[in-house]
């Protein structure tokens, strides 16, 4: 029985973690509603057209439905499109207050955590400390997608 275990964690450890983002990951929010029968094609569309981004960029994209109850998240991880899909059995998310004009939000990994975790952003709050700010992406990706 021993060595059968050991097998098995030789094995899983050779294997890349699922997802890992790193510092230089940027997560951003779709404002607004989403039809959720979008995949895809579909939401890589609404990245690229409605948001302004490029969605092989390894960044992640968040979108929601009117409800808020359900949510899509998009990745590209270099090799292909993940699409991961969530609905709650009762409750709601609480999505980010934006401006009336944007058309994406952009989230920290904590506030990432803490909005898939069921926590309202606006009833939290930072502590005051040093963080670099990210820098913007650069318009030439847009340009070449």
């Amino acid at each position: 029985m021993r060595r059968h275990w050991s097998a098995c964690s030789r094995y899983w450890t050779r294997c890349k973690p699922l997802f890992g983002f790193g510092p230089a990951t940027r997560i951003y929010v779709a404002a607004g509603a989403t039809d959720m029968r979008k995949n895809f094609n579909g939401l890589y569309g609404l990245v690229r057209d409605h948001l302004g981004c490029d969605p092989q960029s390894g960044h992640v994209f968040l979108f929601a439905n009117a409800r808020r109850n359900r949510l899509k998240l998009l990745v590209y991880d270099g090799s292909g499109l993940w699409v991961c899909a969530k609905k709650l059995d009762g409750g709601r998310f609480r999505w980010p207050e934006r401006d009336s004009t944007a058309t994406k939000i952009v989230l920290s990994h904590e506030e990432l955590a803490l909005l898939l975790g069921g926590i309202d952003l606006t009833q939290t709050r930072s502590r005051k400390w040093y963080r670099k700010a990210p820098a913007e992406e650069p318009a030439e990706s847009l340009e070449t997608a």
